[in-house]
């Protein structure tokens, strides 16, 4: 027996091919009465970059600034995923209710795309990806197919269609 889907994990890298995935997770959710957590991570800084901060600033100054623009970026990040869901569903709004968590955090995608699902209970998970061909595709490295490889759950990879489409994060 297939197992029923109670929740979804839509990932968000901001891009248009996770505009478009949003799109999946929402029909997902209604066929499957299902609730909807939205997951962006924010990766930490190159190592070089790292390092030019901890010569120019110090390590207390860049400890300060960079807790202050984290928590700064963050809440904006949650603003945007907010508003482009409410434009997205404006018509919806039951479907809407559907989304109980926006959820911003630091780190490794892939490592936190794993964790939330498991620690939100999660039962399926949703991402876009940038299906640039099948050349490309044979390189493994996208976070795609990453997830792909450490998980037991079904994940759902929506990649961007041909053409212009109608959604996107950048209007917000």
């Amino acid at each position: 027996m297939i197992p029923r889907i109670r929740k979804v994990l839509y990932t968000t890298d901001l891009s248009k091919n996770s505009a478009y995935a949003f799109r999946y997770a929402i029909n997902t959710a209604r066929q499957h009465n299902a609730k909807i957590h939205i997951l962006h991570v924010i990766e930490a800084l190159p190592p070089t970059a790292e390092t030019f901060l901890l010569l120019n600033l110090g390590k207390k100054k860049v400890a300060q600034t960079r807790q202050g623009l984290q928590e700064e970026l963050r809440k904006k990040i949650e603003e945007r995923i907010a508003k482009f869901a409410e434009i997205e569903l404006k018509d919806e709004p039951e479907t809407l209710k559907r989304i109980v968590g926006i959820h911003v955090v630091y780190g490794d995608p892939v490592s936190e795309i794993l964790s939330k699902t498991d620690e939100l209970g999660c039962d399926t998970i949703i991402m876009g990806t940038h299906g640039k061909g099948t050349v490309t595709h044979t390189f493994l490295g996208s976070v795609a197919e990453k997830v792909l490889r450490r998980i037991r759950k079904p994940v759902y990879i929506i990649p961007l269609p041909k053409g212009d489409i109608d959604i996107s994060f950048k209007e917000i």
